[in-house]
């Protein structure tokens, strides 16, 4: 037989024999799709608080970028201001109903003090002003609440799974081996990691609405100032 084929075919034969080797050595790749379904129920749990965060987060931006279009609170007060130097209060507090915004609801609970001492006015707008920031901050706190909470599930899966773990070293008794302790391992791990996600999403959503939220308090503060401070000018 000719030595070189017989030296390919032993080649061939080797590297098939590494190939093999090669694909009985490779780990399986672990995907976060397993990683949270190695986690139990305790993940369930933190994507249901995760998903209520996002919404929560969401719909609270979309409301606050409502509430703080200030070209159009610029236009506003302009109007307000021709409306209260013509002397038209019915004409100003129909444009304020109509424009359905803090700072026109504001406006309008001042207008309808007019008459009355400014003092009377000022704080009737300062109590519809607490009223607003209170409607702009609604359901915030819960975005808080499941930043804070997060991790502490988390680590309520980490003790449960470490207890998981225990128990299956008791059952096995003397012939214990790691594929025993890898679900209790597993549960233990992935749910500290999940925790901590959580966590850190719903405290990065939390100060984005504090944020916005101090935001538009501080331009409906500045808009209220401008509204007494034109009620002090001359007719």
């Amino acid at each position: 037989m000719n030595p070189i084929l017989m030296i390919q075919d032993g080649m061939s034969d080797v590297q098939t024999a590494v190939d093999s080797v090669a694909a009985t050595a490779a780990p399986e790749r672990i995907t976060l799709w397993n990683m949270a379904l190695n986690g139990g129920w305790i993940m369930l749990v933190l994507l249901l608080m995760l998903a209520l965060a996002i919404y929560i987060a969401v719909e609270r931006y979309l409301a606050l970028r409502q509430a703080i279009k200030e070209d159009d609170d610029d236009q506003f007060m302009n109007n307000i201001r021709e409306y209260i130097h013509k002397g038209d209060v019915d004409g100003a507090r129909a444009l304020s109903k109509q424009t359905n915004s803090p700072l026109s609801r504001m406006v309008d609970k001042g207008l309808s003090r007019l008459g009355r001492p400014l003092s009377d006015i000022q704080a009737a707008i300062e109590n519809e002003g607490k009223l607003e920031v209170a409607r702009l901050e609604k359901r915030v706190s819960l975005v808080a609440t499941v930043a804070s909470l997060g991790p502490m599930i988390g680590f309520l899966g980490t003790v449960t799974g470490m207890v998981t773990c225990f128990q299956d070293m008791s059952h096995a008794g003397n012939n214990i081996e790691i594929a025993t302790l890898a679900t209790g391992m597993y549960q233990a791990m992935v749910t500290t990691i999940g925790g901590l996600i959580v966590g850190i999403i719903c405290y990065f959503l939390y100060n984005i609405l504090v944020t916005r939220i101090n935001k538009v308090v501080l331009d409906i503060e500045v808009r209220a100032s401008e509204f007494m401070d034109l009620l002090h000018e001359p007719a």
